[in-house]
């Protein structure tokens, strides 16, 4: 019961970190819709928040030695708070840009100082539970936090305030916690390019998985307010993604468990592909009106969320298991890499082209993947042992330290906590 009480304030602070950040970049998107902003404009503030992000993965490790974890956290929460409640002093392109990476930043640290003490908490006999609840709300929040947009009025300073206070109550449950806090996990060099070296198919299709999810996260919004829905209805069509990507993970996770990792790869870049072939299509959206974005939506999410995850598991497969915390570094770096990239890429398209033309954006780099899949599976066979699929969150390096952890219980059940 102890156990379950001290971990219940790391969850709901994580819950209220992603619900905070998570809701923050759609409410841009239709915030800067009605301010006049271009979709490009909008577009830079989704790439503004993942080059926060990326900074903050590598530099906040550092912070926290520094000033500890309680500190560390407080820090990170009040830059949170502030870079959101700012938004309505100043409406101007650049000044958000700016206030989006110190949010992504502030995130970053937010769930290293989290996931570094919920790592103090995991033993050989809580590990597998505290993960599979890591997890979910991880993904409770991400739902959430697309469901919150149908209450928040665009550009307007109270939907701010409110968001600013979600980000500020992240502090409340780890500051009232009486638990010890806890060390850091011994850090590695990071090295960046490792994953490209150990898989150059798993390096792609993390780019490719950044380009798609960061496009979608900050320009669909634009896409969905564009193809004529309502405030209400966005929010929905957003949640779709998420909980298409939810029913996705079990069945991605057993057929990649028994097959070639490349097939199944291969098979989610097809769907992933033909999907936003579907959408993109005014014909049947005038046809079939809004059900048909919301299971294109949900089929979106089905399709593309489990892919980074297949990725991770192809390239654990080819890694030694002193490198897999390196090899989870790296993957993190190469999904910035997409993710900073993809979200002005996509907002120069639907200015040019229309809101289509995102979907065709999308489409365009599984294409590329898939071939570059075909292409490695002449160039390499592959691994002669698979390890077991899992599920990668994409949030910090410590989450894949975790997840280290869990690997090496598995496969040597002796081995010391």
């Amino acid at each position: 019961m102890r156990l379950v009480i001290s971990l219940s304030a790391l969850l709901l602070s994580i819950i209220f970190v992603q619900v905070g950040s998570g809701s923050l970049g759609p409410l841009d998107a239709l915030s800067g819709l009605q301010l006049g902003f271009s979709s490009t404009a909008i577009g830079y503030l989704g790439s503004a928040h993942f080059i926060g992000f990326f900074i903050g993965c590598i530099a906040s490790p550092y912070i926290v030695i520094r000033s500890g974890h309680a500190r560390a956290f407080a820090v990170m929460a009040a830059v949170s708070t502030i870079s959101i409640i700012l938004h309505p002093v100043l409406q101007e392109v650049w000044f958000w840009t700016i206030l989006r990476v110190m949010s992504g930043f502030a995130v970053a640290g937010s769930y290293t100082v989290i996931e570094s003490w919920l790592q103090s908490k995991l033993n050989k006999d809580n590990r597998g539970t505290v993960f599979s609840v890591y997890r979910m709300v991880d993904m409770t929040g991400t739902l959430l936090s697309q469901l919150i947009i149908a209450g928040l009025s665009p550009a307007h300073y109270v939907s701010y305030n409110l968001i600013a206070v979600v980000a500020a109550l992240a502090l409340v449950p780890l500051a009232l916690t009486q638990n010890t806090v806890p060390s850091l996990p011994q850090t590695q060099k990071f090295r960046p390019f490792f994953v490209f070296k150990l898989s150059p198919l798993a390096a792609i299709g993390v780019i490719v998985v950044g380009l798609t999810n960061s496009s979608f996260r900050m320009v669909a919004p634009v896409y969905a307010a564009q193809s004529g829905l309502e405030k209400t209805q966005i929010a929905i069509f957003l949640a779709l993604a998420i909980v298409g990507g939810l029913v996705a993970q079990l069945p991605a996770g057993i057929i990649a468990d028994k097959i070639n990792r490349r097939i199944i790869l291969v098979g989610f870049s097809v769907l992933s592909s033909g999907v936003c072939l579907l959408v993109s299509s005014n014909d049947l959206t005038e046809v079939f009106g809004i059900p048909f974005v919301y299971f294109g939506s949900f089929m979106f999410g089905f399709a593309t969320l489990p892919i980074y995850s297949i990725c991770a598991s192809h390239a654990s497969d080819f890694a030694k298991q002193e490198d897999m915390l390196s090899m989870s570094a790296s993957l993190i770096f190469f999904y910035a890499v997409g993710a900073v990239i993809a979200p002005s890429m996509a907002g120069y398209l639907i200015d040019v082209y229309g809101p289509p033309s995102m979907f065709l954006f999308i489409m365009a780099a599984h294409i590329f993947l898939l071939l570059f899949t075909f292409w490695r599976s002449l160039r390499r066979p592959v691994a002669n042992a698979l390890r077991p699929y899992r599920y990668m969150p994409r949030t910090t390096l410590y989450i894949a330290h975790l997840t280290r952890r869990k690997r090496k219980k598995q496969t040597d059940p002796e081995a010391a906590d």
